[in-house]
């Protein structure tokens, strides 16, 4: 038996299940239990909570609740907690998750992680020549007119590191990137030194996997025939050996599917390129090797790992305009007549379209022909309306739209949503910062320790070169026509204004297919709606998978884009239900 580290993690994002914690921790033995709160959109979501509520806030609440739950047990079986539930006041949590000691009457070492805040020296650092340019646009941040509410750099893995060497039994991390909470303590586990790359690379991988928790566990999935039960899915383990390579397996008795399908779901999910990068090493996707090894068991190993790039990423969040737009639902014949004349009813009680920065029309045709029911006889009309002016859509903006409720076309009615209710939007800005800048801050048993990132030790750099890989045979015969999701799966996330959507085959017959058949121009046919963006095509043959990266689709990120879906997370399943024209030999 090779020796491991168990790292379970048991939150995917803020708001996912509370009793995760304890189940994670009462249902098998771990070695640490993380939990990963901080998505983009978590961000802005704190910096509301912090302006709401004071500035002792800006941390993810809901942990302390699980904390409270398994710290006891945690202590006694000598599982470490590693999280990013810090968020924007890594410090402030660090109060309360002693407290919580203090009052159980429980001895432990609670360390934190700071310096990753750039707000107060922002202005210093673009003197200096930082520009923060955002990397979907490719403009410097002083062309921003938005005013600046948070600025965090996205921190590695070797502070955690240093504090578990420390003996620290739990570590609140600020914003670090998903997979730190990983690496650190399999960094921990087997004394990686710095440029243990590939053993870096695999822990990187691990982590990418189990960050979102039960979505690695059948959650999401495309085929939904093979999990046997979506009832009390279980969270992930993985079980890292000294050179990287895993096992991803989750708790007997819990519902849910680990199999190679499911790991490759979620290695497509949010990525760009095969390489995937990290202040800490650079994974290559394209090069590690994917097995089923026993029931809900999946062996990841032989992936290469490249030096870190030499910049840090940073997530800065920008305050825009005012928005606040309405849904209305339109029944019956001539929905397209309809939505003009009420269109310009609503905007002549506005005062006129002009007035406004931006205006944004959306008629989705859900409506049927001859429906069987009234819901099946819905269209809605979603108009959102944006304005430097917070009074132009303010309450007054909704008062005027509902009182065309009764002087109007017939069938319609109020969704009885609005979408942003007057308050500001918050802008994504995207940046790097050169790592030479990076700093991070360790604060552990009342002092504070200074931790260099990778990019400053002047190691040697290294680099992976991908080999070629030879695809099957392209299948030939008979043709016929069927959904692409019934022969390929898909996964599909936000990056950023950015999506992506990763597609993968079963066999290496259809993966054959599927790389000739599925170009960019193919894409955009199926898909005629994301037609007007750019869009990247990335192979992954090892995975039998290919990924599309559309740039633009999301706008300004989740908070600031108008779609119904603002984070692509059902793109990919709206790509399966299109008809494609298939060798039938690729059927059985």
């Amino acid at each position: 038996m090779k020796e491991t580290i168990r790292i379970g993690n048991c939150s995917g994002f803020y708001g996912d299940r509370l009793a995760a914690a304890k189940e994670m921790v009462e249902g098998g033995p771990i070695d640490v239990l993380t939990g990963d709160y901080l998505a983009e959109l978590t961000m802005k979501i704190l910096y509301d909570q912090r302006e709401q509520r004071g500035a002792h806030m800006g941390y993810v609440g809901t942990f302390l609740k699980q904390l409270e739950d398994v710290v006891e047990l945690c202590v006694a079986k000598g599982i470490k907690i590693v999280t990013n539930a810090g968020g924007l006041n890594p410090a402030g949590m660090t109060v309360e998750v002693e407290r919580i000691l203090k009052e159980k009457g429980i001895t432990a070492k609670v360390a934190y992680i700071d310096g990753d805040d750039l707000m107060p020296e922002l202005s210093a650092l673009q003197a200096s020549g930082e520009a923060f340019v955002n990397i979907d646009q490719n403009r410097p941040l002083s062309e921003c007119e938005n005013d600046v509410v948070t600025a965090n750099t996205y921190f590695g893995a070797w502070s955690i590191k240093e504090a578990l060497d420390l003996g620290a039994d739990i570590v609140i991390c600020p914003r670090v990137t998903d997979a730190a909470v990983v690496i650190g303590p399999a960094a921990w586990k087997f004394n990686w030194a710095r440029n243990d790359y590939d053993a870096l690379a695999g822990a990187l991988t691990a982590g990418h996997i189990i960050e979102c928790g039960a979505q690695c566990c059948g959650g999401n999935y495309s085929f939904i025939d093979e999990v046997p039960t979506y009832i009390n899915v279980g969270y992930p383990i993985a079980e890292i050996e000294a050179d990287g390579s895993f096992t991803i397996t989750k708790h007997p008795g819990t519902g849910g599917l680990i199999s190679s399908g499911t790991i490759t779901a979620q290695l497509l999910y949010e990525i760009s390129t095969p390489a995937y990068y990290n202040p800490d090493v650079i994974a290559h996707f394209d090069t590690l090797k994917i097995e089923d090894v026993g029931e809900h068991q999946v062996r990841v190993s032989g992936c290469r790992g490249s030096s870190p790039p030499p910049t840090h990423k940073v997530c800065i969040n920008t305050k825009g305009m005012f928005r606040n737009g309405v849904e209305i639902l339109l029944t019956g014949l001539d929905i397209e007549k309809k939505a003009t004349l009420y269109l310009e009813q609503i905007f002549h009680n506005l005062g006129g379209r002009e007035q406004f920065d931006d205006v944004e029309v959306q008629l989705i045709r859900s409506d049927k022909e001859n429906p069987a029911t009234n819901e099946e006889g819905h269209a809605a009309l979603r108009i959102t309306c944006v304005s430097a002016d917070p009074k132009k859509v303010g309450r007054l903006f909704q008062a005027k739209i509902t009182e065309l409720g009764l002087a109007t076309v017939p069938g319609n009615t109020g969704r009885g949503n609005s979408m942003g209710g007057g308050a500001p939007t918050i802008v994504y800005w995207p940046a790097m910062i050169d790592s030479q800048k990076v700093t991070e801050r360790l604060h552990i048993d009342g002092e504070t320790i200074e931790i260099l990132p990778t990019q400053r030790l002047d190691l040697e750099p290294k680099y992976y070169q991908e080999l070629p890989i030879t695809l099957a045979p392209l299948p030939t015969g008979s043709t016929t026509e069927i959904p692409f999701g019934r022969l390929f799966g898909t996964r599909s996330g936000d990056k950023g204004g950015n999506a992506n959507c990763g597609v993968w085959a079963k066999t290496d017959t259809s993966y054959a297919f599927l790389h000739d058949y599925l170009t960019v121009d193919e894409f955009k046919r199926l898909c005629p709606d994301v037609a007007q963006y750019d869009i990247e095509r990335y192979e992954l043959p090892n995975m039998r998978s290919l990924n599309f990266y559309i740039r633009g689709i999301l706008k300004d990120g989740v908070s600031s884009n108008n779609r119904i879906d603002g984070q692509a997370k059902s793109f990919g399943e709206y790509l399966r239900m299109k008809s494609i024209i298939v060798p039938e030999a690729l059927l059985n």
